[in-house]
């Protein structure tokens, strides 16, 4: 009989390993094994102190605690919910947060008070305290005024505060108030043209601040302003007009009418022209440029400008006082025109 095909895949190693698998357990139960107990239980000690249990906490509730609300805003819709532009500087600022309302109080009497000229260290005024206190009478020491080295501009009949001349080779201290000053000037004037390296800063100091600036530059020609182009005060009254509207409203037999009269200004040609200026083709030989002036608005209608510019005409070049005529003025706005005409007396200034 032929084998099945089964049996040829069948190993005969498994089978001879099973065998001799079975032959060790028959040997491994006839044999007498000693089997030993390594584990020892430990006596107790009848001398041993028992441990005591680590004390807890006692954790306090606190019931029926009262809470503190605080209402910060209430949003109904108004235009100014977050934000608050002031009038006056125009910074915007949030009412009621307090540092909001701290850094608006320091710039706003900054603007418009003017920028602090010089802090006074507490060393600076413990000394002034001893000196005070060895004389009763002594004068109020350059240390506590203003800079231990600074150059001042006599004006005669000047006597409510002091012109200081700050150059490019004055100490860091020095052009960094000047900057402090620029950064000021540039919120009104515009930014990133007023100073560079050339320009000659004075500074107006009152009441230890700095309440005017003017930035002056040396130029070699100028234009003679045509003195059609710049209209004086008379010129600039407008003659305005009134246009009347009138609304009917009726309820039943009841009829309302309401008249609304808005004044519309005539404007002209010459006024649309107010901001900009005609100037000569031919130049003028000039040595001086009023690059920038400003004056905190606090401080204006006080003469200080005019002081500022008397003290470019007695120092700008060595040795040689200028003329009024002889100063000239850069893009002046419609309120520097009106200072140029005053100043100069004369309707033709210099401008570059």
């Amino acid at each position: 009989m032929q084998s099945k095909i089964s049996a040829f895949f069948k190993s005969t190693s498994t089978s001879a390993s099973a065998t001799a698998s079975l032959d060790n357990d028959d040997l491994w139960e006839n044999k007498q094994h000693d089997i030993i107990n390594t584990y020892s239980r430990t006596r107790p000690n009848p001398n041993a102190v028992p441990s005591q249990p680590k004390p807890q906490r006692a954790v306090t509730v606190v019931k029926n605690k009262k809470r503190s609300y605080a209402q910060f805003h209430l949003d109904f819709g108004q235009s100014d919910f977050l934000l608050r532009a002031c009038p006056a500087c125009g910074i915007k600022f949030t009412p009621g947060d307090p540092h909001d309302e701290k850094s608006h109080n320091e710039f706003h009497k900054s603007y418009t008070q003017g920028i602090q000229f010089r802090v006074t260290s507490p060393l600076e005024l413990s000394l002034f305290a001893i000196l005070c206190s060895q004389f009763y009478l002594i004068p109020i020491p350059i240390f506590l005024q203003g800079w231990t080295k600074e150059r001042v501009i006599p004006l005669p009949g000047v006597e409510a505060g002091r012109t200081i001349l700050v150059a490019e080779n004055d100490p860091s201290s020095h052009r960094k108030k000047v900057e402090e000053v620029v950064r000021m000037m540039e919120l009104e004037l515009g930014s990133e043209w007023i100073l560079h390296d050339l320009c000659k800063v004075y500074l107006f100091v009152s009441q230890h601040r700095v309440v005017g600036c003017l930035v002056a530059e040396p130029i070699e020609e100028a234009f003679k302003v045509v003195s059609g182009s710049v209209a004086g005060p008379a010129d600039r009254a407008k003659k305005r007009g009134v246009k009347t509207r009138s609304t009917t409203l009726q309820f039943g037999n009841v009829i309302f009418q309401r008249e609304v009269e808005r004044r519309v200004a005539s404007v002209s040609d010459s006024d649309r022209m107010e901001g900009a200026i005609f100037c000569d083709s031919k130049p003028t030989a000039a040595a001086c440029g009023i690059r920038a002036i400003w004056v905190t608005p606090s401080n204006r209608r006080k003469g200080i400008a005019s002081q500022l510019l008397d003290a470019v005409r007695k120092s700008f070049c060595t040795g040689l006082e200028l003329e009024r005529s002889q100063l000239a003025f850069s893009q002046p706005t419609s309120a520097g025109k009106a200072l140029a005409s005053s100043y100069t007396g004369t309707a033709s200034f210099l401008a570059y």
